[in-house]
């Protein structure tokens, strides 16, 4: 059920109000009830695969926790996270995996060694697990879900986590259904003793959660889906695309896929915050980051904190040398351009931010060994903010578009010409008209990263302001959040 719908705006109203009209007990049901319906809409039988999981990650919770041995703890987390894992990498990867792997042993003269589906599952099976052209169909938010399930086993692990004995609660920690497809990732130590909380209502929190939803709606529907119009025709046939028509395509990219992934966070954080639950921030300005590393400090921060303490942390962090550190930084960063998908762009995408981490922090070895310092004032932190929006930018071509096309863009780009002419399907007025609500947006994330809601004229008259803006200037046209498809 995509947020950006009638459908949602009607499931999110009945759910809510019967939410506040029942007891404890009848909340949790409802919420899990409301979860499956919210899931099952995409594509039904995709269900059973996230039941399936959960049934695994709620035994081997509880068996890690009972066991005393420290290695069948570790077998029975490896199981869990190996059960996790293999799903995911089966409908996330394996198309991936066969083009690539078959195409390099062709190209030495061998036979292709990993088989066709159609070769080792059933007909009767296969035929709801693949499109028309024979690809292993993604199940929506397999990777969010995926990653916030084997958060659950790794901290009961760790003995950071009782296990959760109640099914239904552990079940709802995993579809929870504001942020069951698109996340934020949350852990269980802030969601858990939440779903066995009673939450009265709370108008203060009522109004925040709508306010929040309100400007997550209007980033997606009237910022990010208009400014898609210009991205998707500049980058549909790049090469008859002049310079500047493409650089304008790659700010206006930045700021899309800023606003339709922060827009589906909002509307999140928002309808969790209206029934009382408290999920975490998973935007913080970015483009306001003076570095690429404070730009992930600020960007998705739930799975950037998560490849933090599940990944980098446990390959080493940063406690064995600089090299290993490094090292460490680069593996965290492709894995997060495959966690994107299962595409060499997605790699190279990680790559660059690999790269741009490296190289920053060999660059501050540099200067501080050679004694040099830089001033911290307002000119260097605007020239340092553009640089790190330049390099992001940059980045997101190969996020959006395949290699071929990348770097035909990125050819281009540098025979931009003030002189040539931008091809958009929009006239003067509405490129001007995309370039205020960029500029609205950077002012309103700067001063109010969180709209006020204490004074209730103020609220409503805001609300109202914000729907009827939505509604009028929304561009309509049905689209998917992007982070959908990861």
């Amino acid at each position: 059920m995509l947020f950006n719908s009638i459908q949602f705006l009607v499931f999110f109203i009945v759910v809510t109000l019967a939410y506040f009209s029942l007891s404890w007990r009848g909340r949790w049901i409802l919420l899990l009830a409301a979860s499956c319906y919210f899931y099952m809409v995409f594509k039904p039988v995709f269900i059973l695969i996230l039941f399936g999981t959960i049934v695994i990650d709620y035994y081997a919770g509880i068996w890690i926790a009972q066991t005393q041995d420290q290695k069948r703890k570790k077998l029975l987390l490896i199981i869990s996270l190996i059960s996790n894992i293999g799903i995911l990498c089966f409908f996330k990867y394996y198309n991936f995996l066969e083009d690539s792997v078959n195409h390099v042993v062709q190209s030495i003269g061998l036979r292709p060694i990993v088989p066709n589906l159609e070769r080792v599952i059933p007909q009767s099976v296969l035929v709801w697990m693949v499109d028309n052209a024979n690809h292993v169909l993604l199940p929506i938010g397999l990777s969010f879900h995926t990653f916030q399930a084997m958060s659950y086993t790794i901290e009961v692990y760790r003995g950071n986590q009782k296990p959760e004995r109640h099914f239904g609660i552990y079940a709802l920690y995993v579809m929870f259904y504001p942020q069951l497809v698109a996340g934020p990732i949350e852990r269980p130590q802030n969601m858990l003793f939440q779903f066995h909380s009673y939450f009265k209502y709370d108008f203060e929190l009522v109004k925040s959660g709508l306010m929040q939803m309100a400007f997550g709606f209007f980033k997606k529907i009237v910022i990010a889906d208009r400014l898609s119009q210009v991205v998707d025709h500049a980058y549909l046939t790049p090469s008859d695309q002049n310079g500047l028509t493409l650089a304008t395509a790659m700010v206006f990219y930045s700021f899309q896929i800023y606003c339709d992934f922060s827009g589906y966070s909002d509307i999140a954080i928002g309808a969790a915050r209206v029934m009382g639950f408290t999920l975490m921030d998973n935007f913080r300005s970015p483009y306001e980051s003076k570095s690429v590393a404070e730009f992930w400090g600020r960007w998705h921060i739930s799975l950037s904190t998560w490849f933090r303490d599940y990944l980098y942390i446990p390959l080493g962090g940063n406690r064995h040398g600089e090299l290993k550190k490094y090292r460490n930084q680069f593996i965290v960063f492709l894995v997060s351009g495959l966690w994107h998908g299962a595409f060499w762009q997605f790699v190279v995408w990680g790559g660059l931010h690999g790269t741009y981490q490296v190289t920053a922090a060999l660059r501050d070895k540099w200067m501080k060994n050679a004694g040099i310092s830089i001033p911290n004032n307002a000119i260097i932190r605007v020239f340092n903010v553009l640089i790190t929006f330049s390099l992001v930018t940059l980045a997101w071509v190969f996020f959006r578009n395949n290699i071929t096309k990348s770097v035909t863009i990125l050819k281009k780009i540098t025979t931009v010409s003030l002189s040539d002419k931008i091809n958009t399907p929009f006239n003067h007025v509405e490129m001007w008209f995309c370039a205020f609500l960029i500029l609205f947006l950077l002012i309103k994330e700067h001063y109010y990263q969180n709209i006020p809601t204490k004074n209730t004229t103020a609220f409503f008259v805001l609300f109202v302001t914000l729907s009827f803006a939505t509604y009028f200037l929304g561009v309509f046209i049905t689209n998917q959040f992007i982070y959908f498809q990861f």
